[in-house]
């Protein structure tokens, strides 16, 4: 049998597109004479719809345009992951489905077993999990047909009480097929073939894994669709970060091994977060963004993403120079700004900052200069930065890092202003990677940007040294919080200073309010700000260590 993967960038909600490149690729697999043609988790309503699901209407727009896709499917087979009404009268409204097209008409559905509920997963939310199973047929063979998760129950760390597979196997299937919607993550894809391998291998038989790819606002997805022999042995990746489509004979899967490719930590995030603002402003309808340029490494390596993301030309750079800013500063900005070919505009804020200080003067008279006259100058930019944006219909990009966002150490309605966060979950010292990285074939951020001490400029000489421990140690006390959830005991344990730990972790906790109201973050660890971190802005769990 030969099978076609169709690894896809579906649109949440957008039907008319979603439908047209399914059955183009259906198509496709018909010219190429497949059998079978599967198509990723959710493919005709786009992952993940969330409150979509909650419409009737959305849910019955799924299956109109099923009908139409099913149309398409004379003389092949198709998978194709959607929602469908739940018709049992128990339980959640739907099921998380694959459906089965064939004959010009939808054959039968296969619903998920195991609904993820954890991190960035919500679905137990929408769907009701599947209790019934049995395998489907194609050309005489018996296919395993899996949706993502359902694979994920492995023996040495069950999450779920149930294994889907251990099920099915006992209907003796040929192959397995896993539909998936599986977010990116750093470490996301050497962990999923070591999962699917250990699958296939387990249950001696080949596995046909098809991933989405393309960015839904903050979720990242990379593709990296598999064909796996029954060895467990990976026969072919498909591509990452961009669609794809191979075409695979069960019977000489032999022919199709090519050797797996893998890319360091740092290219991963580069390519995520290209495609993230890419897809962000296609998928909303947007050409062109702008952005504060400090000097800083920041905003630098946010203006290298947008420039390679959208164009240099659809990138537009302002520099926002104050009394405190360093002459080297504004030549860096400038130098970074010819140096990607980016438009950029100079607007000192010494007069908007010296004004709103005047206005303010009778209600601060008595005071010192301080944070209030510090965060002043923050909002002034972002004053000026949402008029550019609101004039000319440019998206605002945010250039806080991770660092910053946990510590507080950010401005509320200043530099956190934007429509999208595009380095909200890299530690300062990844974005100096990250930097590096950009700089790999040729000089883009210039090398003092990278070299000299982080600073604000929002008073003489400030350094962030001068309130924040060393990046090298805050990022990793911080990596041990977020992403490892370790306790001050535990961290202190590590070898660092009681004190020092306990005023980071405070400083993490009490700045919960203003994570809140940052715009949405590109993911690309295992714990981002976010939909997959949810903690109460209340809530007093080491707020109150000395």
């Amino acid at each position: 049998m030969r099978i076609a993967i169709s690894q896809l960038n579906f649109h949440i909600g957008n039907f008319v597109e979603n439908q047209s490149q399914i059955i183009n690729s259906v198509e496709n697999a018909k010219e190429k004479n497949a059998d079978l043609v599967i198509f990723a988790e959710l493919a005709v309503s786009g992952y993940p719809p969330r409150d979509f699901l909650e419409f009737d209407d959305f849910i019955k727009k799924c299956y109109l345009s099923l009908k139409e896709i099913a149309k398409s499917c004379v003389g092949i087979t198709a998978i194709v992951g959607t929602p469908i009404k739940n018709k049992t009268g128990k339980g959640k409204n739907l099921f998380n489905s694959a459906a089965v097209l064939a004959d010009g008409e939808i054959q039968c559905f296969r619903n998920k077993t195991l609904l993820p509920n954890y991190d960035i997963f919500d679905e137990y939310r929408y769907f009701e999990p599947n209790r019934s199973f049995s395998c489907i047929e194609v050309n005489e063979k018996k296919i395993a047909l899996t949706i993502c998760e359902d694979l994920w129950n492995e023996d040495d760390n069950p999450l779920y009480v149930e294994n889907p597979m251990d099920e099915l196997i006992g209907e003796n299937p040929d192959l397995i097929v896993n539909i998936a919607a599986s977010p990116f993550h750093y470490k996301q894809a050497e962990t999923r073939k070591k999962i699917l391998c250990a699958t296939a291998k387990k249950y001696n038989l080949p596995l046909f894994y098809v991933n989405h790819v393309g960015a839904q606002t903050e979720l990242l997805f990379d593709g990296g669709s598999l064909s796996i022999d029954s060895h467990g042995e990976i026969l072919k990746e498909l591509k990452y970060f961009e669609p794809d489509f191979e075409i695979f004979d069960t019977e000489n899967l032999e022919s199709s091994r090519c050797e797996s490719v893998v890319k360091p930590k740092i290219a991963l995030i580069y390519d995520a977060l290209v495609m993230g603002v890419r897809n962000y402003f296609q998928k909303l309808g947007f050409k062109k963004a702008i952005l504060g340029l400090s000097g800083g490494i920041d905003s630098a390596v946010v203006a290298a993403l947008a420039a390679d993301a959208l164009g240099n030309e659809n990138v537009l750079g302002v520099l926002l120079p104050s009394q405190y800013s360093s002459d080297h500063s504004v030549k860096d900005a400038e130098d970074l700004a010819k140096n990607i070919g980016m438009p950029f505009n100079i607007i000192p804020i010494k007069e908007l900052y010296e004004t709103s200080e005047s206005l303010l003067k009778p209600l601060f008279e008595g005071t010192s200069f301080g944070l209030a006259e510090e965060n002043l100058q923050a909002r002034a930019r972002g004053i000026l930065l949402m008029a550019i944006s609101n004039k000319f219909g440019h998206i605002l990009l945010n250039t806080s890092n991770k660092s910053e966002a946990a510590v507080g150490y950010s401005t509320l309605y200043g530099d956190m202003n934007g429509g999208l966060s595009v380095l909200g979950d890299l530690y300062k010292t990844e974005v100096f990677e990250l930097a590096n990285y950009i700089n790999r074939n040729k000089i883009i951020i210039p090398i003092n940007t990278i070299e000299k001490p982080p600073s604000a400029e929002l008073r003489p000489d400030q350094k962030d040294s001068d309130s924040l421990p060393d990046y090298d140690i805050l990022d990793t006390i911080l990596f041990e919080y977020i992403e490892n959830r370790l306790g001050p005991e535990e961290i202190t344990n590590l070898g660092f200073d009681k004190n020092l730990v306990n005023r980071i972790l405070k400083m993490v906790n009490i700045t919960e309010y203003k994570r809140f109201q940052t715009p949405p973050i590109l993911r690309v660890s295992t714990k981002a700000f976010g939909m997959g971190r949810r903690m109460p802005i209340v809530g007093k769990y080491l707020s109150q260590i000395s």
